[in-house]
């Protein structure tokens, strides 16, 4: 059975990798679900010293998978969704991510619980909640406008627009933009590193750099998915998944 997540450990690194080219990585609940028990595993692993997120050179992840999205809602917090958001949000240990191609709702959002992350000069990201009737998830709502200022966040989480690799290193979701052909390399080459230093001193870091932001992004995330799955059931967000599936522009003006 083909797997849609490959999982290798190697050096101190555990890779995580989107495999699921077909669907341009779109994410079903099976796979958050891995996800989820992959970072689960990782917190107790000694043997795992770094994480490194990767997919295609054409896709990172195009986000939910819609049609299993809408046969699986994630309705309840144990949801594999919510279980994985927690995962890495929680996470101890260094995450890097090389991100290119699509990057797609939480194909970004899950960018911003990472420590490194390194884009293709073709990585195109958006966050398209609200052209789908959503709200953000992740705790986007707050991470995002902390990493890139007010301003530039309500540009991206309100139209919902894409942006390219340069503009999301200029807003600080990115640390740099690479060729596609050195991405994989380099962002290996910084996963090693991290897995060579001293693993109390990385963890100890980490958590310092990210304890004043623990409570209140548990907060958000517990907020945004309140929203989320009432929003889920409405009226807009059946109007969006519709036109979606009928390749059409969906028409939110009859409601308020």
């Amino acid at each position: 059975m083909q797997m849609d997540i490959q999982l290798t450990k190697a050096d101190g690194v555990l890779t995580i990798h989107f495999d699921r080219e077909d669907k341009k990585n779109a994410i079903t609940a099976a796979m958050y679900q891995q996800l989820a028990d992959a970072l689960k595993e990782a917190e107790t692993d000694s043997a795992v010293r770094a994480i490194l997120f990767t997919g295609k050179p054409k896709s990172f992840s195009a986000g939910n998978d819609l049609e299993d999205f809408l046969k699986n809602p994630p309705k309840t917090q144990d949801a594999p969704v919510f279980q994985f958001l927690w995962q890495i949000s929680h996470a101890s240990k260094p995450i890097v991510a090389a991100v290119a191609g699509v990057a797609v709702g939480i194909g970004t959002t899950l960018l911003l619980h990472c420590d490194l992350v390194y884009a293709a000069d073709n990585a195109k990201f958006s966050m398209p909640f609200t052209q789908l009737g959503l709200c953000p998830e992740a705790a986007s709502s707050l991470l995002l406008p902390h990493i890139a200022g007010y301003q530039r966040a309500a540009e991206k989480l309100l139209l919902g627009e894409a942006f390219g690799a340069d503009e999301a290193c200029q807003m600080g979701v990115v640390n740099r933009v690479l060729p596609l052909e050195e991405l994989l390399p380099y962002a290996q080459q910084q996963a090693a590193k991290l897995a060579a230093l001293p693993a109390a001193s990385i963890r100890v870091t980490k958590q310092l750099m990210k304890k004043n932001r623990v409570t209140a992004t548990e907060q958000q995330m517990v907020a945004e998915i309140e929203h989320f799955s009432r929003m889920l059931t409405a009226p807009e967000a059946k109007e969006a998944f519709t036109a979606f599936f009928e390749k059409r522009k969906p028409d939110f003006t009859r409601f308020s």
